[in-house]
């Protein structure tokens, strides 16, 4: 089986406009939750987000092309060029039809869609923009990535909500294994903190009331009422490892497995069984030939939603068996919010930071564990430890289980 390394790494996120930034907040415990500020909330029941702050498209992108882009496509644009930039790939020197680029997005252009579908109404047809239909359409993020970088190879994106930049870089990991690429830019975007998002997911009870910053999201608590809506983007380089080391790359960690499955049970419950998250993480261990026991640390989808907690709590039990009680357990999104689609990407990237730095950073927010949530997910405080394989959960509405197995690199 080709080896996939990652090379480079990318973040837009409420923590940070770039991976050192949002990874140093990360392991310091800071939280990217606050009032919002996209829309007035008079109105909403929920008052918090976690937004992605002072972001200029324009940093990044052609003023011009930036105005043709929703938001979404401008996060992953600028992800992507930072790992691009971070891995030292260069379009100059590689066949562009053998990089790749597969990004994913839950929702995709939420914000467009609100705004001219309020100039239908007020103003009639004639006056919806043309560009409509590329600026909110999912793979526009992975297409528009490729424009502004030149990269031609496997163009595509995975749509599986929640679990939709897990499932991305998975794809891509076997795409590379697979040898129809050299090197993939992967991972997730989203940008959906405006009305219509914030209404859809609080009307379904899904999100947190609490108005407190600081305990809104707290995965894992006996108070926990609810995710705290995230945006942003995380990024990967995968590249195939001579393909890697021919060009000197600096190999940050290795991916070695991947699992996917489907509890085939709910709209938006995960399976209280909690057998299909279980599997997928049973699958990537599979595939890498690793036993439960090497794994010492789990990124869990962690949203802090009851069932969510309680059922991914039951899925570790079921794969781990009694290591489960060895393991270190967190979640990104006590900080970050969650950032649907970009969820996985962003966890990825705090992951392969883990691997590197051996620091597990920590779950915010939670204060005493909840019923059947026992293990140990690392409250407030990040722990320095020995981590030589990781894995990452990303779970979707519809069912969609993904995890992706991680591994300290050696030659």
């Amino acid at each position: 089986m080709r080896r996939v390394v990652i090379t480079g790494l990318g973040a837009i996120t409420p923590l940070g406009l770039d991976v050192e930034t949002t990874w140093n907040n990360l392991k310091n415990g800071v939280i990217g939750i606050a009032p919002i500020t996209h829309f007035d909330t008079q109105e909403h029941i929920v008052k918090l987000a976690a937004e992605v702050k002072g972001f200029d498209p324009k940093e990044y992108m052609d003023r011009k092309n930036a105005r043709k882009y929703d938001v979404f496509s401008q996060f992953a644009i600028a992800a992507a060029k930072e790992a691009i930039l971070n891995s030292g790939l260069n379009i100059v020197k590689e066949d562009p039809y053998r990089i790749g680029i597969i990004i994913g997005s839950g929702i995709g252009g939420l914000g467009t869609i609100e705004k001219e579908e309020k100039k239908l109404i007020e103003k009639g047809p004639g006056r919806v923009s043309p560009s409509l239909i590329p600026k909110i359409i999912t793979n526009m993020a992975a297409g528009n990535v490729a424009i502004e970088t030149g990269f031609k190879g496997i163009n595509t994106n995975i749509v599986t909500a929640c679990a939709s930049a897990t499932h991305s870089i998975g794809e891509a990991f076997k795409s590379i294994v697979f040898g129809t690429a050299e090197a993939i830019v992967c991972g997730g975007t989203e940008s959906s903190i405006v009305p219509l998002g914030i209404a859809g997911f609080a009307n379904m009870t899904a999100l947190s009331t609490n108005e407190d910053p600081a305990t809104a999201s707290r995965p894992f608590d006996k108070d926990r009422d609810g995710f705290v809506m995230g945006e942003g983007a995380g990024i990967l380089v995968l590249e195939e490892l001579e393909h890697a080391k021919k060009r000197g790359a600096n190999i940050l960690a290795e991916i070695v497995g991947y699992g996917a499955t489907c509890d085939a049970y709910h709209l938006t419950s995960p399976d209280p069984e909690g057998t299909g998250a279980a599997k997928a993480m049973e699958f990537a261990m599979k595939q890498a030939g690793v036993n439960p026991t090497e794994i010492s640390y789990v990124n869990a989808h962690g949203t802090s939603t009851p069932y969510n907690d309680h059922f991914e709590t039951l899925a570790i039990k079921k794969a781990f068996g009694k290591h489960a009680y060895n393991l270190k357990i967190n979640s990104t999104k006590s900080m970050t919010g969650h950032l649907l689609g970009a969820a996985g990407g962003v966890e990825a990237v705090a992951v392969i930071k883990s691997i590197v730095d051996q620091f597990v950073h920590p779950t915010m927010g939670l204060e005493t564990s909840g019923e059947y949530c026992d293990l140990n997910y690392v409250p407030y405080k990040g722990e320095e430890t020995k981590i030589d394989y990781a894995i990452s959960n990303s779970l979707g509405f519809g069912g969609h289980n993904a995890s992706l197995l991680f591994k300290k690199y050696t030659d």
